[in-house]
């Protein structure tokens, strides 16, 4: 069953989850290969359909991923693009920073706990193409949204993180990921608790709005 939200409501309201992912709440397997199942109606190109989908579910696993994580996070954390540094910014987004680094704080500590890990992967071979790689993971990324929105409508929330792949190498020895399957984007999945999810906040259009010239 999905939830009554018509296209612009699911799309304004999929929202990377983090707090509120229920960790004690079993996810049943069907739920997530049903958005899997949505997923792989996601364009690719040359319609090469070359991505491969880890769902990890084992706790001695996902406590794995959650170790590696938790490592990167923490270099995440002193950079300089970590979401808490919004110096020179107005106070309303400096809040707003504030709040989500707060909540990427959590995601971190808990990552091993979240019910479901997915790794959306695509065939790359071992060594990245040199120079734009906008093809490769243009085939991958739009699927791996496509996820999120499904799973949303399923009662299910996410999260899109990358920080993993400062790991990727090692989470690919725990899973068993062969050297030419490289990984995309990991999404951990629970159930959300609490049901207020809005639109963002966002700059105004024109602001980013090119219309003929830059």
């Amino acid at each position: 069953m999905t939830l009554p939200l018509g296209p612009d409501e699911l799309l304004s309201t999929t929202r990377s989850v983090r707090k509120r992912l229920d960790l004690d709440r079993p996810v049943p397997l069907d739920l997530v290969r049903e958005s899997l199942e949505v997923a792989l109606q996601a364009p690719s190109g040359g319609n090469s359909q070359g991505w491969h989908w880890m769902v990890v579910t084992d706790p001695g696993l996902r406590a794995g991923i959650g170790e590696h994580y938790a490592r990167s996070f923490a270099s995440y954390r002193r950079s300089s693009v970590y979401a808490g540094n919004a110096a020179g910014h107005s106070a309303e987004r400096q809040a707003v920073q504030s709040r989500v680094a707060t909540s990427a704080d959590y995601l971190a500590e808990v990552m091993g706990r979240v019910p479901v890990h997915v790794i959306a992967c695509i065939a790359a071979g071992e060594e990245l193409p040199r120079g734009n790689q906008a093809g490769l993971w243009g085939s991958l990324l739009p699927a791996a949204w496509s996820f999120q929105i499904a799973a949303r409508a399923r009662g299910l929330g996410s999260a899109w993180t990358t920080l993993h792949l400062r790991y990727e190498k090692e989470i690919a020895a725990l899973l068993g990921i062969p050297p030419h399957v490289r990984q995309g984007v990991l999404l951990p999945t629970a159930y959300y608790t609490g049901e207020t999810f809005k639109p963002a906040k966002r700059e105004p259009l024109d602001q980013v709005l090119h219309l003929d010239r830059w």
